[in-house]
């Protein structure tokens, strides 16, 4: 009897046992032993979660992660534990083209991924939402609209499920709802979208280029080159705005007086609020920064403010 045997006599936990072994040494298993993991995986749910959880962390972390997310596939663990996950196996992206198959597109994108067991789970449920969301044009195109805020919303319960600490799944929850964003640059975007890109990712920027350059599984030549240059072209417009901002603020420094003379106000918290009306519509694009004082001002007796 081979150790990949024996390790179901210890129960449902030795096919993770065994899922760890695959992703680790690339092993092909006999198709008897896949065939009485699959008997034992039913009772996969029995497994403590902490076990679990670290078992497909390891497998998602391991050299041939692919191999070992395959293997839990035929062996109905992912069925048992990833459902979500399970039913995007064999469902097609655009017809009649293997690799936009979702289950296919998504083990290379874990492959391709850092070893970062954050960016890797993220890799691994990234796409959990395009099940729900697929919609067949007349004109043969497909569209998965809003399936990143679907996918987002389905890990919630995975979460639960799986145990993660309530940083991790912010993290991981968050890539997911944010991951097209980044690939979606180009150089028309404004220094006060790029500001507002770099807010609302805050630090999770790193783990999010890491995910878009991953993303990329497109079999035409100089696809991947061509993402990853314009994800460089984004880091660096954010650097330089950042540095930008640190030598000239977006609003100049003398307008806080400007404001408390305009409208008659006292030093005081009220100022502030004025000021951060037009840091917002800034951001929104409304406004164009670093312009002078009295700008800014018009525009605030343009919409009614008063002291």
């Amino acid at each position: 009897m081979s150790d990949e045997s024996r390790a179901f006599e210890a129960g449902p936990s030795g096919v993770l046992d065994v899922a760890r072994k695959v992703a680790q040494t690339g092993l092909i298993l006999p198709t008897e032993i896949t065939q009485t993991a699959r008997i034992v995986s039913a009772d996969l749910k029995d497994v403590s979660t902490q076990r679990i959880r670290s078992a497909i962390t390891d497998v998602l972390l391991s050299p041939h992660a692919g191999r070992g997310l395959q293997w839990m596939q035929e062996a109905g663990a992912l069925a048992s534990l990833l459902p979500e996950l399970d039913a995007t196996v064999n469902f097609s992206q655009e017809a009649g083209r293997r690799h936009k198959d979702v289950w296919e597109h998504t083990k290379v994108v874990v492959a391709q991924s850092p070893m970062n067991p954050i960016v890797r789970w993220a890799a691994l449920l990234h796409d959990i939402g395009k099940v729900s969301t697929r919609v067949l044009l007349p004109d043969g195109r497909v569209t998965f609209h809003r399936h990143a805020e679907l996918g987002a919303k389905m890990f919630s319960p995975i979460a639960r499920r799986l145990g993660f600490d309530r940083q991790e799944r912010s993290r991981i929850r968050s890539l997911i709802l944010y991951h097209l964003r980044a690939n979606a640059y180009d150089g028309s975007w404004t220094d006060a979208a790029i500001r507002r890109f770099d807010l609302e990712m805050g630090d999770l920027l790193g783990d999010l280029a890491d995910l878009s350059r991953a993303d990329v599984t497109s079999a035409r030549p100089g696809r991947r080159e061509e993402v990853g240059r314009n994800i460089d072209a984004l880091m660096e417009r954010i650097r330089a705005v950042r540095d930008l901002d640190a030598r000239v603020p977006p609003l100049p420094p003398g307008l806080g007086n400007a404001i408390m003379e305009a409208f008659s106000l006292q030093p005081s918290r009220r100022v502030g609020e004025l000021r951060k009306v037009c840091e917002d519509a800034i951001e929104a694009g409304t406004l164009v920064e670093r312009q002078g004082s009295d700008y800014y001002v018009d525009y605030l007796r343009k919409q009614g403010i008063s002291g």
